[in-house]
């Protein structure tokens, strides 16, 4: 099998890649655009005063012009969704996925995340009604809450609606008993490893280790499974162990739980300023939704490359582990190379491209490192 690197495949992945950037680049100032016409044409008062006339419950009101506001960005953004998210990956050959299919996923999306994001703004307005000022410290608390929560729940409840799990069978029990002395030598207790058909949406291949406590398992996309070989495999699950070994998941839980009380307090202070600025009348007023989304949106850019450099840094330890607990610097070198052919993987982006946009170090660091690698 292949494990050299393919020009021709490097200069999609080139293209590919500066594609996306141009598309983010057109969707964040959509948003914008999108949020500042609603504050300075005075759409936002108008539709709470609107919709005072119909109910007067605090907890409907904040429901009902979400929903409106949140609404119409969906059907106005719809045609960048469908060129990112289906045109784009048909064109470049890294897509499976039938129309039908990416409806599916889309509907399923707004099922699970309109009823999860609206119950979210619907408990922040409520600190924002009754905690006054210090709002903004029950937001952390709550952000920190869900964010264990969903952690622990999502590879039982949410991501079996997507994709169908099943155990590794005996055609991989090799592969799965390799994998599970390498967690048991981590010190990590998993659910077993599962098989997911991720080819059904894409010809990437990836692999990860979800969940905490009970819900901790090993998956691996059918695509890794039929590309790689098992020690290549067993290379990339090291690098996922590497995270638990690092305890990169608490450390990061902190250093988000830490960025959210920053960003939250700057942000209550943004909008004070709206609120006066715009005419609102509290930061409980509905209208003052779209202020909101426009502070929180300023500052994840602004935090966005220092989030970034952060999650390199963990992501090079745990490449570092990997190497150093399999020794196996050939497999983990012809891993990622395989990884750069197949999801069209640039191996050599610009330095401010890695600066602003990448959480994890550039494939060919990663190649070169285990190459130069000496146990």
């Amino acid at each position: 099998m292949e494990t050299t690197l393919d020009p021709e495949k490097q200069k999609q992945a080139k293209e590919y890649a500066r594609i996306r950037r141009r598309l983010w680049l057109v969707d964040t100032l959509f948003s914008a655009v999108y949020v500042l016409a609603w504050l300075f044409f005075g759409w936002s008062i108008s539709l709470r005063t609107w919709l005072m006339t119909v109910t007067t419950n605090e907890w409907l009101l904040v429901a009902l012009y979400i929903s409106i506001f949140g609404g119409i960005a969906a059907v106005l953004n719809l045609p960048l969704s469908y060129y990112s998210g289906f045109i784009l990956p048909h064109r470049f050959d890294q897509s499976n996925q039938t129309l039908k299919g990416w409806i599916i996923d889309q509907l399923k999306g707004i099922a699970i995340g309109a009823p999860l994001g609206l119950l979210l703004l619907e408990l922040l307005y409520l600190a924002l009604r009754v905690t006054g000022d210090l709002w903004w410290l029950w937001a952390t608390g709550g952000i920190l809450f869900f964010s264990v929560l969903l952690s622990n729940l999502a590879p039982v409840l949410i991501m079996p609606l997507f994709n169908k799990f099943v155990p590794l069978g005996d055609e991989h029990k090799e592969l799965a008993d390799k994998l599970m002395k390498l967690a048991e030598r981590a010190n990590t207790k998993v659910n077993g490893v599962f098989k997911y058909d991720m080819s059904k949406r894409t010809k990437s291949a990836n692999a990860a280790l979800t969940g905490m406590g009970n819900t901790r398992r090993i998956i691996l996309g059918d695509t890794l499974i039929n590309e790689f070989t098992v020690d290549e495999i067993e290379t990339v699950l090291a690098h996922e162990l590497g995270h638990h070994v690092h305890r990169d998941i608490p450390i990061l839980i902190l250093a988000q739980t830490l960025s959210s009380a920053l960003g939250f307090y700057l942000i209550s202070l943004a909008l004070n300023w709206m609120i006066v600025y715009f005419g609102f009348t509290s930061p409980a007023d509905a209208a003052a939704f779209p202020a909101l989304m426009l502070a929180i949106s300023i500052y994840n850019l602004v935090i966005m490359p220092l989030e970034n450099a952060v999650s390199r840094w963990r992501e090079n330890m745990a490449d570092d582990y990997a190497l150093e607990v399999t020794k196996k610097k050939d497999a983990f070198a012809s891993a990622f190379t395989r990884l750069a052919n197949q999801n069209l993987g640039e191996i050599n982006p610009e330095k401010w491209v890695v600066f602003l946009f990448y959480n994890h170090p550039p494939l060919g660091e990663r190649i070169e490192k285990a190459k130069n690698f000496s146990a």
